[in-house]
């Protein structure tokens, strides 16, 4: 190899290593601590009790504080408790291009709306006979026949409360429509079920309440990780167990 062609090498190196050295420095300064910085998420989260201060409330809150601090937005909105239409299979909805159900006097169509603009949900409920709120079971139904087109595809989980037992059943249950609509169920360190009968006793099912946290952070890392391919796996908290017995 000539001296001139030596050196023309060498530049070319030296181009290549400032090139990718640069492609670095701006990666870093996507964000102040040096991560990849993600687009901004929001997951809507359901609450199925007509109780908006209750144990699934309070569930729902300790899960939208761990997603805002992986810095994804969070809505939780209440069914109430004003009665909820059940679905009639009339169809009327597959010919409106809102995508809404017929009956415009509950809540169905707004949580519709909300979830065309949300990357994910959480729907959460107590246990009512084994079985979710029948209230949320319908309102679930209509949102996935209506405007299931919002929703494939998109993140998902559920969350129970009960006194004592059910919460299983009730849990499974929910998560059905979730499967039929293609739609990435998002686990945690054990089912997303806890236990309390009072209002606010669940808080003192520190695993139940641990439970949701990790739920929270698995989803935001689904979440970033569909969106971009460079999610960070969340860090785990030591683990918490408790038992019906204390």
């Amino acid at each position: 190899m000539t001296r001139r062609e030596a050196l023309k090498k060498m530049g070319v190196m030296a181009a290549a290593t400032a090139t990718a050295a640069s492609g670095i420095e701006a990666l870093a300064a996507c964000s102040p601590d040096n991560t990849f910085s993600f687009r901004k998420m929001k997951v809507l989260l359901l609450n199925g009790s007509p109780r908006p201060s209750g144990n699934t409330a309070t569930l729902l809150r300790e899960a939208a504080a761990q997603l805002e601090k992986n810095g994804i937005e969070s809505e939780i909105v209440n069914i109430g408790g004003t009665a909820i239409h059940g679905c009639t299979a009339c169809a009327a909805c597959r010919s409106n291009a809102e995508h809404h159900c017929i009956f415009k006097d509950d809540i169905c169509n707004r949580l519709i709306d909300l979830m065309a603009k949300s990357d994910a949900i959480i729907v959460g409920s107590p246990v009512y006979y084994g079985q979710p709120n029948g209230a949320v079971l319908a309102i679930l139904q209509r949102m996935a026949y209506a405007g299931g087109t919002y929703m494939q595809g998109k993140p998902a989980a559920a969350v129970t409360v009960c006194r004592r037992g059910g919460a299983s059943a009730a849990f499974q249950t929910l998560q059905m429509p979730f499967q039929m609509l293609n739609m990435p169920i998002v686990t945690s360190q054990y089912w997303n079920i806890a236990y309390g009968s009072a209002p606010g006793q669940v808080s003192q099912d520190e695993e139940g309440m641990q439970t949701m946290r990790t739920l929270a952070d698995n989803m935001a890392y689904m979440l970033k990780q569909f969106d971009s391919g460079k999610a960070r796996k969340p860090e785990r908290e030591p683990g918490t167990f408790t038992n019906f017995i204390r």
